[in-house]
């Protein structure tokens, strides 16, 4: 599951990143702002926090947070983390910084957001959009031909019954639109056992729902395009962390991590390097770092996470 209320392994973040006072950090996924409250208190006044989120909801709680607690040292910016390079290059021209943090998890706000569609918990609007107010997931689910479902639903939400599950969506909506979260949820419990459906660690929702989030707001693109945007940023020194609770973005981030820890990148068959690149990253993360027990007692979302940090050379 991806879906947490408080920072996950924000003690871990924290370490990884090691900020102090004056240094200055971007947040690429402010959510619940967790990471940001926690740096910006720490980097103080002569420090700085750049906190990127698309969801208006999410810089909206932020700034609330940030006033009750008198924090001036953030500055948030509703963008898409896929143009941090663009944005934070604008705003703060040749700066570089001492660290650059992703949590790619939603936050308790978005869930609780009775206009969205996030949660498949009662019966909302069927928008999964980090913008709000879109049709995108509702046009997906109602147009998509059945083979691009499967495609989505096996690979985005790693859901074994993909198959049936697409074959009652297509069902339900030959006699009316799907439209909301509840006959979304409907179609999926038609197509899946008894045993999957009552099965209390995981929602038989919870995998499709997650790939029809994925696909909306194409976020494997955007953390692909975001992860070089985020190193060139940095000064050397600095610290790149990514908290990830899929199994596909963690790939994205590991095999970005090695291949910016080369020199050469090169195909095998190459017996002289050709590419020219050169290591920018000392992977920090031999294997991803998981919760302690003790935090899945507490925060049972932070069961699937996994972070990775690396240092620019």
């Amino acid at each position: 599951m991806r879906y947490h209320h408080i920072p996950v392994m924000l003690d871990e973040v924290v370490a990884y990143l090691q900020p102090e006072p004056g240094k200055k950090f971007i947040d690429c996924t402010l959510g619940g702002a967790g990471y940001t409250l926690a740096l910006a208190k720490i980097v103080g006044p002569a420090g700085k926090v750049v906190a990127f989120d698309l969801d208006s909801l999410a810089i909206k709680n932020a700034q609330e947070s940030l006033d009750q607690q008198h924090l001036t040292q953030v500055e948030l910016v509703q963008a898409n983390f896929a143009v941090v390079g663009r944005e934070a290059g604008e705003r703060y021209p040749n700066e570089k910084f001492d660290g650059v943090v992703f949590d790619l998890g939603l936050s308790s706000a978005q869930l609780d957001d009775r206009t969205r569609g996030f949660s498949f918990v009662g019966d909302l609007p069927l928008d999964m959009s980090f913008a709000g107010s879109s049709q995108a997931t509702i046009k997906l689910i109602n147009k998509a031909k059945p083979a691009e479902l499967e495609k989505i639903i096996k690979e985005f939400g790693e859901e074994r019954y993909y198959r049936s599950i697409v074959k009652s969506i297509v069902e339900f909506r030959r006699h009316q639109p799907i439209t909301t979260t509840g006959q979304l949820v409907e179609a999926i419990a038609r197509a899946v056992p008894a045993a999957y459906r009552h099965d209390r660690r995981l929602n038989f929702a919870t995998r499709t729902f997650q790939s029809l989030r994925i696909a909306t707001n194409e976020e494997l693109v955007s953390l692909e395009a975001a992860l070089p945007q985020a190193l060139a940023l940095l000064k050397p020194g600095g610290r790149l962390v990514v908290v990830s609770f899929h199994s596909l973005e963690d790939r994205l981030v590991k095999q970005f991590f090695v291949r910016e820890a080369k020199d050469c990148v090169c195909p095998p068959q190459n017996f002289i390097c050709a590419c020219g690149h050169q290591a920018e990253l000392n992977i920090l993360t031999k294997k991803p770092i998981t919760a302690t027990a003790e935090e899945i007692a507490h925060n049972p979302r932070s069961s699937s996470a996994k972070l990775r940090a690396a240092e620019k050379i």
